[in-house]
């Protein structure tokens, strides 16, 4: 993910219709080759793959394997709601260093930041809980909110 910093930093990237398909027959299969892609969206493959390229190179894409947590060992997910005091974006920072958590956002309202978490089981959260994210600098309180059932999940809300 990109910092709102380096958001700033850059102009945003008018999208057509072209576009759009790409990236959605993309999200839908990420390996689809570029002899299918480019009929798929009315392009030959040379220009498919270009397009492909510069929707990469100009960061409004990445091309990634999203895995499912529970089928690789991590039995439990939970979102973390941390209030802090002092400089945010480094609570931020120390967050994002954690290899357990995977996603950490400065928000406005009932907390400061928050946090999702991807853990083996109970121990290993409250371990992270514990031991990593109630003692870093900064922070004043977190509260976890574990996972009982994942409902939707979804990447296919840039093409709308």
């Amino acid at each position: 993910m990109r910092s709102q910093e380096s958001e700033k930093s850059r102009d945003a990237v008018v999208l057509d219709d072209i576009d759009k398909a790409v990236i959605r027959e993309l999200q839908v299969d990420g390996r689809m080759p570029y002899a299918k892609l480019g009929p798929a969206v009315g392009l030959s493959q040379a220009a498919v793959r270009q397009r492909v390229q510069r929707l990469i190179e100009s960061g409004v894409m990445q091309v990634v394997a999203v895995t499912d947590p529970i089928m690789v060992g991590f039995s439990l997910q939970a979102m973390i709601g941390v209030r802090a005091e002092g400089d945010l974006r480094r609570v931020a920072e120390q967050l994002s260093d954690v290899p357990e958590v995977a996603y950490v956002v400065i928000t406005s309202g009932g907390f400061d930041l928050l946090c999702e978490v991807v853990c083996e089981g109970t121990e290993e959260l409250l371990t992270l809980l514990n031991d990593v994210i109630r003692t870093m600098d900064g922070v004043t309180t977190a509260d976890a909110f574990t996972y009982l059932h994942l409902q939707k999940q979804t990447y296919s809300w840039g093409t709308r």
